[in-house]
């Protein structure tokens, strides 16, 4: 969602243009995305603990006009990417890494445009808000993407073919009260269940901004057994962007706010168990962020390094504004 349509006030753009101003900026030619390396969070330097996680440094992201509106990032083994944007556009690439582990850039980037069900790019701004995404793995391998839509409300799968999304979206099948919403606070996370999780398989979905009778975020599961609602507690000054299960079961849940400072954000963990039809999905935040640490913090996804460890991705949606960034933030869990 673009918060600035009903959140950002002038007087809050001025004074985030004076907060988020980052240092130099590189810009890309000939499609190629470049990537400024960000060393400190929170004053703290890679490989410091902040929050439940350890640091490993993050990157301002730039490229050619049509890149930015990140909203969505999911990964297809250690080092394949796919992201989404609100523009309709694809991004897959390759994160590279430098010998220390900070993330180094970008590679092998390819745009392209997200296509309906009869094989034509989306045609209109309303149909292109693509704000989630998370890969389909069968016997083991990443076969599609599924992905989540606001606005004009939806899932639809993507083949993939060598780690590029390709050919015509597949509907996927929602409820009603959620196809029906018209509104870019509606389907803003897609995450699916990993084989450890008591709903394996189960693709989970949260609206950004819908309500439930008790006054908790409304929430929806899609699978063969697990099927129905549920809830995510409301954590106030915050709404769901984006979610993201973990190899052991256990879902992150990406939050974001916006304060007279400008943008904050902060990560959830919810135990596997506590993620089912009925339940009301509760955690403790294991990381938050504030200020021009963060921008407008959307997409989240986890990714097994080639040493094993586990780490987890956030991305920002810079709504295409001069005075915001599209970041790229790397953080590990502890063993």
């Amino acid at each position: 969602m673009r918060p600035d349509r009903c959140l950002l006030s002038f007087s809050l753009g001025a004074l985030a243009l004076v907060l988020f101003a980052s240092p130099a900026k590189v810009f890309a030619s000939d499609g190629v995305i470049s990537a400024q390396p960000i060393e400190q969070y929170q004053s703290l330097r890679p490989g410091d603990k902040v929050g439940d996680l350890i640091w490993r440094g993050g990157l301002i992201l730039e490229g050619p006009e049509v890149f930015g509106g990140v909203s969505g990032i999911d990964f297809l083994d250690d080092k394949r990417f796919v992201m989404v944007t609100d523009q309709g556009q694809f991004v897959s690439g390759v994160l590279k890494h430098r010998n220390n582990g900070r993330p180094k850039g970008l590679e092998n980037v390819q745009l392209s445009p997200l296509q309906n069900s009869s094989g034509i790019p989306l045609p209109e701004n309303y149909t292109r808000d693509a704000e989630s995404i998370a890969t389909i793995f069968r016997g083991g391998r990443p076969a599609a993407v599924r992905v989540s839509f606001e606005n004009l409300t939806r899932v639809a799968d993507f083949d993939l073919i060598d780690g590029r999304p390709v050919g015509a979206a597949r509907k996927v099948t929602i409820p009603d009260w959620l196809s029906t919403l018209r509104t870019n606070e509606s389907l803003e996370s897609v995450c699916i269940a990993p084989a450890a999780s008591p709903i394996s398989g189960s693709t989970l979905l949260i609206p950004e901004n819908v309500s439930n009778e008790q006054g908790d975020h409304s929430a929806w599961l899609l699978g063969r057994r697990d099927v129905g609602a549920l809830s995510l507690s409301i954590a106030s000054g915050f709404n769901p962007t984006d979610c993201a299960f973990l190899p052991d079961g256990d879902l992150l849940v990406l939050e974001r706010g916006v304060s007279f400072l400008g943008f904050k954000m902060q990560v959830r963990r919810i135990r596997a168990e506590n993620v089912a039809p009925g339940a009301l999905m509760q955690g403790e935040v294991i990381l938050s962020g504030f200020g021009g640490d963060i921008d407008n913090m959307e997409g989240l996804a986890v990714r097994i390094d080639k040493d094993g460890s586990t780490r987890i991705i956030l991305v920002s949606d810079d709504n295409f504004n001069d005075w915001q960034r599209t970041l790229l933030l790397e953080f590990e869990l502890p063993a």
